[in-house]
């Protein structure tokens, strides 16, 4: 009796651990193909809540990566300029703009901005994060303790890599720029 009950707590735990997990893997589709990203819903509890918010709205969909520097990042999420199909949709402007929604509270935590990782931007005000994120390319140790982490590419990087680049000499800035064709929930 006690072997069967164990067993089937082994596999209850098992399948509520799996559908946990999976709350928090989100697929982003670029040109390339798609990249598995698993959202950090502990470490980062508001600013994972608002990207899966705005994701699974379509909010995110045909917004372009507006700044992508090589050998450091790649940034989007400018819902408001940065969307190729909506009447808003700026170039110049992409970068500047966030979502209807209020600015977020920094969630700082110990995670390394590592190769892969999805981090937040704001503007000089720590509590400025609304709906731009960005992509390391590469480790970038001096943006720790400094952008909210929320989140880590865990399949699909080789597409991450292959983004358009932007002008160095412009600040990353990208003409004619690649963009998430959508971004959703697993």
């Amino acid at each position: 009796m006690s072997k069967l009950f164990i067993k089937i707590l082994i596999i209850f735990l098992f399948t509520i651990n799996q559908s946990l997990t999976e709350e928090n893997i989100m697929i982003l589709k670029l040109k390339d193909g798609d990249v598995k990203i698993e959202l950090f819903s502990d470490t980062a509890p508001n600013h994972v809540k608002r990207i899966k918010e705005l994701a699974d709205t379509g909010k995110y969909d045909n917004v372009v990566f507006h700044r992508v520097i090589d050998g450091f990042m790649a940034q989007t999420g400018d819902v408001k300029f940065g969307n190729s199909n909506s009447d808003d949709f700026d170039l110049s402007r992409a970068g500047m703009g966030g979502s209807d929604l209020p600015d977020l509270k920094q969630e700082f935590s110990n995670l390394p901005h590592d190769r892969g990782t999805l981090s937040m931007a704001r503007s000089s005000d720590p509590n400025s994060a609304n709906s731009q994120f960005f992509i390391c390319f590469k480790p970038a140790p001096f943006l720790d303790n400094q952008y909210t982490v929320f989140g880590k590419v865990i399949e699909g990087m080789e597409f991450v890599d292959k983004i358009k680049r932007g002008d160095e000499n412009n600040n990353g800035a990208v003409t004619d720029p690649d963009k998430i064709i959508s971004f959703k929930s697993l």
